[in-house]
């Protein structure tokens, strides 16, 4: 039987870093991406800095707002690294080195021969009932903290310890997503019709893209992609009908689900 409840899900990016500018941002997209087969749609996403209040805060709005709350960053040895002292502060919680999570680090750092030194034991402080997240590409692990989940900033980092949390979600309804694309298609010429359909099809929500490509002998190709997604398959290709329709008696060949 399909599903057909609705979960949410929000992404907290932590770092001055990623603030300014110096880190560019990969794990809200990879996040996304792994969540939507699951039918968890990320619905909201903000960055803050490593600042112990403003994640605090952020974390505690975030997670009464949505079913999951994803963070990156912020968990490696160094000084600014808080986000485990603020997760134990958002939720009320003492915090201290771990020995599950110690006894990790130090197996994985006895393979390169690395000594563990007082900064590396900071990797192993956990909020108190908080659960490990497996890190399979470099050992230091992840939390879960009912349903908020600590993980790396690295996005290589971040996406193995997503392969931990899969079996710990609630799934929904998975949005499918399909989409028209007209070139040479003005946003404006089809501005009118697509709210009006979009007022006629609740269920399925409607997003218009313009696009603009240097082609041969620095000519730009332009036109607009027309995205429909919705959880009701049925309704979906309606409404992709409607605007293949759409396309054409505007005089433009419709591109239906392109690949490119």
């Amino acid at each position: 039987m399909a599903e057909t409840k609705r979960v949410t899900a929000s992404v907290l990016l932590i770092g001055d870093e990623v603030l300014s500018g110096r880190t560019q941002d990969k794990n809200l997209q990879q996040i996304a991406r792994f969540l939507a087969p699951l039918g968890i749609n990320v619905v909201e996403c903000r960055v803050v800095p490593d600042i112990e209040d403003e994640i605090v805060e952020a974390v505690n709005t975030l997670r009464a707002k949505t079913d999951y709350v994803f963070t990156t960053g912020g968990i490696g040895p160094t000084h600014d690294d808080i986000t485990a002292d603020s997760i134990a502060k958002a939720f009320g919680m003492g915090i201290d080195v771990r020995d599950d999570a110690l006894e990790i680090i130090e197996h994985w750092y006895a393979k390169t021969q690395t000594p563990v030194t007082e900064s590396r034991k900071r990797m192993a402080r956990i909020p108190d009932g908080s659960s490990l997240i497996d890190n399979p590409v470099s050992g230091a692990p992840g939390f879960q903290t009912e349903n908020v989940f600590t993980m790396a900033g690295v996005p290589a980092i971040c996406r193995g310890m997503l392969e931990d949390i899969a079996h710990r979600l609630e799934k929904g309804a998975v949005t499918l997503s399909r989409s028209v694309k007209g070139d040479n298609l003005r946003e404006g010429e089809i501005a009118e019709a697509l709210g009006t359909l979009q007022d006629e099809n609740p269920n399925v929500s409607l997003g218009s893209y313009p696009y603009f490509m240097e082609v041969k002998d620095g000519k730009i190709k332009r036109g607009t992609h027309l995205v429909a997604r919705s959880t009701d398959s049925a309704a979906l290709d309606g409404v992709i009908d409607a605007l293949t329709n759409m396309v054409s008696d505007l005089g433009y060949v419709p591109r239906v689900d392109p690949e490119d």
